[in-house]
């Protein structure tokens, strides 16, 4: 019908400046899910999912900051995914066809199509501009490279072309540089908090000079990160971000959205910016019905808190993970109806984006 993009570990593993609001303050009551059972995959029992559900939370004090290039939607959030094809070496074809089919099941478009770049690659591939073509906003992860030649200017041709081709590409986009910065893994590229802050001030200095306006710039740490105290550090500032984000991924079925994004929360709640959850899944290690008890508690947490403008599925299966750490839906249509009813819900489709592609 329509509309290549790489997919590792990187990949899991898119008007006002008012002042600092209210701590989110957030209550749960753990409900147990399901007992154990045969998962249907290893023949091993499942771990009972906990379907945590928010009683209580706060927003900022302050309105939002929706100063953005891409529009925040006023009330409800956007849905969006990264589809990853399930052929090993893939063409921009394949990934076309692969987020064709997905919001074919979806029954509706996608608002946000999430895509990943290496730093070196081309600014964007031919299945990227298909996406922006048929109206979807990227979520654009660019992989950062080493922090201190970033800072040092030895990086500032590249940056500069990059610049130069959002620009003039056109369509608003969500750009995540460096996402994940605060996993340990990544220390050798990224250094330090300051290292990584000085590196993001210097790229955003480079688009500014370039003339960049349809960039949101979207900052996006792990939510271990928050759980552990060591991704605020990471922050740029209020005046350097237009969207916060966090990548929340379960250690178990038993730990709940609720849990995972607790801290976070508690952080954002002090910086009036719209949240996007830019990764987040329900491993495949566990029954379909199960993860659709997680998925729906999920889109309850999502919707507790009006802050949350964006959620991200990562439907994919890094070919390195195990199915305690692979997300797709893929032959799973139970969760995948329950991704897709919180999609359908207007809440979550506030553009009213309507039927297949």
């Amino acid at each position: 019908m329509r509309r290549c993009v790489w997919a590792t570990a990187e990949g899991r593993s898119a008007t006002r400046r008012p002042g600092v609001g209210l701590l989110t303050i957030i209550t749960a009551v753990l409900v147990a899910g399901c007992t154990a059972t045969s998962n249907g995959r290893t023949g091993e029992p499942t771990t009972a999912v906990s379907s945590a559900t928010p009683e209580t939370i706060t927003t900022p004090g302050h309105p939002l900051d929706v100063d953005s290039p891409v529009p925040v939607p006023q009330t409800g959030a956007y849905v969006g995914a990264w589809v990853a094809p399930t052929v090993p070496q893939y063409t921009a074809q394949d990934r076309i066809a692969a987020v064709d089919a997905f919001e074919r099941q979806l029954h509706r478009p996608l608002d946000i199509v999430h895509t990943y770049r290496k730093w070196d690659d081309p600014t964007f591939s031919d299945a990227e501009l298909e996406f922006i073509r048929d109206g979807e906003t990227l979520l654009y992860s660019w992989a950062g490279t080493d922090t201190r030649t970033i800072a040092s200017g030895q990086q500032d041709a590249a940056i500069r072309q990059r610049a130069d081709d959002i620009r003039e590409m056109g369509s608003p986009i969500l750009l995540e540089w460096r996402w994940e910065m605060d996993r340990p893994n990544l220390q050798p590229e990224v250094w330090s908090a300051a290292d990584y802050v000085a590196a993001w001030k210097h790229i955003r200095e480079i688009f500014n000079q370039e003339g960049v306006t349809n960039a949101a710039w979207v900052w996006c740490p792990t939510s271990d990160g928050f759980a552990n105290g060591t991704a605020p550090a990471y922050y740029p500032g209020d005046s350097e971000v237009d969207w916060v984000c966090v990548d929340a991924y379960p250690d178990d079925p038993s730990q709940s959205m609720v849990e995972l994004l607790r801290p976070f929360l508690q952080w954002a709640a002090g910086h009036p910016k719209p949240i996007i959850i830019g990764e987040y899944g329900v491993p495949r290690s566990i029954d379909g019905e199960q993860r659709a008890v997680w998925l729906r508690a999920a889109a309850q947490m999502f919707r507790a808190n009006p802050q949350i403008k964006a959620v991200s599925y990562f439907d994919g299966d890094p070919a390195q993970h195990k199915p305690a750490r692979s997300w797709s839906f893929t032959d799973d249509p139970v969760a995948l109806a329950a991704f897709a009813e919180m999609a359908n819900d207007p809440y979550f489709n506030p553009d009213n984006r309507q039927g297949p592609p």
